[in-house]
């Protein structure tokens, strides 16, 4: 089996109206696609969030790592995912050159598990036919308000979550303060809830005073207090609270996770298949922190985090985005988008990673 082409381009599905979170507002949600074919006409795709630079990704898949990978066999993720980014390490290591390797790896590995004939999850080892998953949302909309938080609150419990995540940061101390209240209320005190910050806080004081605010409200974690490479802020905050950090969304490589892991910075890792190195990277960083009895709760990409929970014994749950909430818009170019029952998503059976994207529809959305 050889690899015969690499294709790669950009997608941008623009949302119904702004989001926003601590330090940004979303207007639109822009995806690196990448296709990876074989011979025998076998074919992978892989993706990621471009975050605006979904174009810069896909072109760093095309002038630079197809003509590493074409013409190799695509079994050989372990010695493909070591050759593209030892050669690309002196314009990569972090960011856009390792999402670009993250889409060719689970391209990869959803032809390997094509060619095995199994789903991924049954290739990567198989811990679970089905995954808890917990609602995330909470953002930040003109008009929203108090009242609109707690509806969204009590939507996701009544579709059946016992885990919540909402958005804070973005107003005053004390008007955050009164959001974790009512969404405790919207959910009672017996389900759990997260909170995630996206790195709003810029020091210790601050960081530290906002979420012991937050403490008689029972958070289960803050996610991103700080900025992720703040490590040593990260560390202080994590000691200085009675409750979890989380974080990894925005870290990169086994090496990255390491430093979290070392520095103890967090308690919940959140790595993301689409941005830490691909399926290779993900299992190698999941079982590092099996090693440090760390848990791992990985950030959005339900669609392909489901295989990979699924195949580890220290996985804790899946982000899951509604689409009727408009924050996350990927469902608008699947196949098969995944649906959650009860708080639980159950694994489906097709041999891949199980995502498949309509063609027409990336096309009405292409960049």
């Amino acid at each position: 089996m050889k690899i015969a082409e690499v294709e790669s381009f950009a997608v941008s599905i623009p949302l119904k109206e702004p989001v926003a979170f601590a330090t940004r507002v979303v207007e639109e949600r822009d995806h690196a696609i990448v296709y990876v074919r074989t011979e025998d006409g076998t074919e992978g795709v892989g993706y990621t969030l471009g975050y605006g630079g979904a174009d810069v990704v896909a072109q760093a898949v095309e002038s630079v790592l197809a003509p590493m990978v074409e013409g190799e066999d695509p079994r050989d993720t372990s010695r493909l995912w070591r050759e593209m980014f030892d050669g690309t390490v002196q314009i990569g290591r972090k960011g856009v050159m390792v999402r670009a390797i993250s889409c060719i790896d689970i391209a990869l590995w959803d032809i390997k598990a094509k060619a095995a004939g199994m789903p991924l999850y049954k290739l990567l080892g198989g811990h679970a036919d089905e995954v808890p998953a917990y609602a995330s949302g909470g953002y930040y909309r003109e008009g929203k308000g108090l009242e609109g938080l707690r509806e969204e609150m009590e939507t996701y419990v009544e579709r059946g979550h016992d885990v919540v995540k909402m958005k804070v940061g973005r107003k005053s101390v004390e008007e955050e303060v009164e959001r974790v209240r009512v969404a405790r209320e919207a959910i009672g005190p017996e389900r759990t809830l997260l909170m995630d910050a996206n790195g709003k806080w810029k020091n210790k004081q601050e960081a530290v005073r906002a979420c012991r605010r937050f403490a008689e409200y029972d958070p289960y974690f803050i996610e991103e207090p700080v900025m992720p490479d703040s490590l040593d802020l990260y560390r202080e905050v994590n000691e200085s609270l009675d409750y979890a950090v989380a974080g990894g969304e925005l870290e990169f490589n086994r090496y990255g996770f390491a430093d979290l892991l070392r520095e103890d910075a967090v308690e919940v890792i959140q790595p993301d298949v689409t941005v830490v190195g691909g399926v290779t990277e993900w299992m190698r960083v999941a079982q590092m922190a099996a090693c440090h009895d760390i848990p791992v709760a990985p950030h959005y990409n339900w669609d392909l985090h489901i295989q990979l929970l699924a195949a580890i014994e220290n996985g804790l749950w899946i982000e899951y985005f509604y689409r009727d909430s408009d924050v996350k818009a990927f469902d608008d170019v699947l196949t098969y988008p995944v649906e959650a029952k009860d708080g639980m998503i159950e694994l489906p059976q097709r041999p891949g990673h199980g995502v498949e994207l309509e063609r027409d529809a990336l096309e009405e959305f292409r960049i």
